[in-house]
């Protein structure tokens, strides 16, 4: 049987090959030398790859040794000819950048040339979202930020029998450094929530305060329909980090901002 052979030398894992035909469809096998071997001799072999009806096709090399790739009709009648390239490896998986590297998210304990003992803010972090998230990420993520040392406003922490709910809300928006809204189809659904959201986005305006969206089993369109400037920010989503990972990003950001 006739065959087309590309030896691609040694080759580290990951790498992927691209393998273009033009005629027939054809069998299409990527192969270590001792595999190759076999092939030749018409032996037992194994192989990635297969029959391929249309090209190109990419094969992923599975670990670092000598490769080759063999393009053959499998007998049979018809010609086909093939051009190899070998790729970069598949690319990292992307990671977004941690919060302590965007200099505009978190506004200082102080201004500059106000003596830091002057600050009027008492909480580091506070948390606005829908009761309905408590139980699955707020109280979670309230406590994993207490367990790093920060004094975060969150309701069940703050709140006794016989307070003004708007008065503590208005005081832990006011006198916390940092706003983190807890994103959902429920916490768009509530009064409170957006009374919240609109303290904290008015102290944002100012420059006194900064929010952290974390989004909670939404997508970018129903935040963009609830509010195009949330969907815009630098956020986190429980779809792709833990409650511990959330947390831990926000005290390194808060910690490291207050040592400097």
């Amino acid at each position: 049987m006739k065959f087309i052979q590309n030896d691609l030398g040694t080759r580290k894992g990951g790498e992927i090959v691209e393998v273009t035909l033009s005629g027939s469809a054809a069998n299409v096998r990527l192969m270590d030398s001792s595999n190759f071997q076999s092939y030749k001799n018409g032996r037992q072999h194994k192989y990635y790859g297969g029959h391929v009806t249309r090209s190109p096709v990419r094969l992923k090399i599975p670990h670092a040794g000598h490769w080759y790739v063999t393009v053959d009709t499998g007998g049979y009648p018809g010609k086909v000819s093939a051009s190899v390239r070998v790729l970069p490896g598949v690319l990292p998986a992307f990671r977004e950048a941690p919060l302590s590297s965007v200099p505009s998210l978190f506004q200082g304990s102080h201004e500059p040339g106000i003596p830091a003992e002057d600050d009027y803010r008492e909480y580091d972090v506070f948390i606005s979202h829908a009761s309905e998230d408590k139980d699955e990420v707020v109280r979670p993520l309230a406590i994993a930020l207490q367990n790093t040392n920060l004094k975060v406003w969150y309701d069940e922490f703050e709140l006794k029998i016989g307070d003004s709910l708007r008065r503590k809300i208005d005081k832990g928006v006011a006198t916390s450094r940092f706003g983190v809204i807890v994103l959902s189809e429920m916490f768009f659904k509530k009064g409170w929530t957006n009374y919240e959201l609109d303290g904290l986005v008015t102290r944002q305006n100012t420059g006194e305060q900064i929010l952290l969206p974390v989004w909670h089993n939404v997508t970018k369109k129903q935040v963009n329909e609830y509010s195009p400037s949330l969907a815009d920010k630098v956020a986190r989503s429980t779809a792709t980090h833990t409650v511990e990972e959330i947390a831990a990003e926000i005290a390194e950001l808060i910690h490291s901002r207050e040592a400097n």
